[in-house]
């Protein structure tokens, strides 16, 4: 990697198992890190567009999280819902690994989703 990773240094890639997430706050923002069952890490706005639950104390299947709440899942790539009763997507932030250190952008939103309170 040349330069300094943009973002927050959030935490170490080996913190966060297969099919888990990791919920961090960057200036108060609450962020999932999720590792997918690929192992690919994903970050996403954490709380659900349906209700104000936190998508990281939810079930990682594939590329998509599942909100505990009342079954919506949201595709980690995309922030799109898969499921109802969500309908309007979440933020997908980038990420940058330099070694086994993760970083979140929280300004480079992704999908165009918007990011409330920030």
């Amino acid at each position: 990697m040349s330069g300094k990773p943009k973002g927050e240094l959030v935490c170490n890639a080996n913190d966060i198992q297969v099919k888990q997430a990791l919920r961090i706050l960057i200036d108060d923002y609450p962020v999932a890190v999720v590792r997918d069952s690929m192992g690919d890490i994903h970050a996403i706005g954490d709380t659900c567009s349906h209700a104000d639950i936190s998508l990281s104390e939810g079930d990682v299947e594939g590329c998509a999280i599942e909100c505990w709440g009342h079954g919506s899942q949201f595709d980690l790539r995309s922030g799109q819902p898969l499921q109802l009763p969500a309908y309007d997507p979440v933020p997908v932030f980038a990420v940058e690994l330099d070694g086994d250190d993760v970083y979140v952008d929280v300004t480079n939103v992704l999908n165009g989703a918007a990011v409330d309170n920030y």
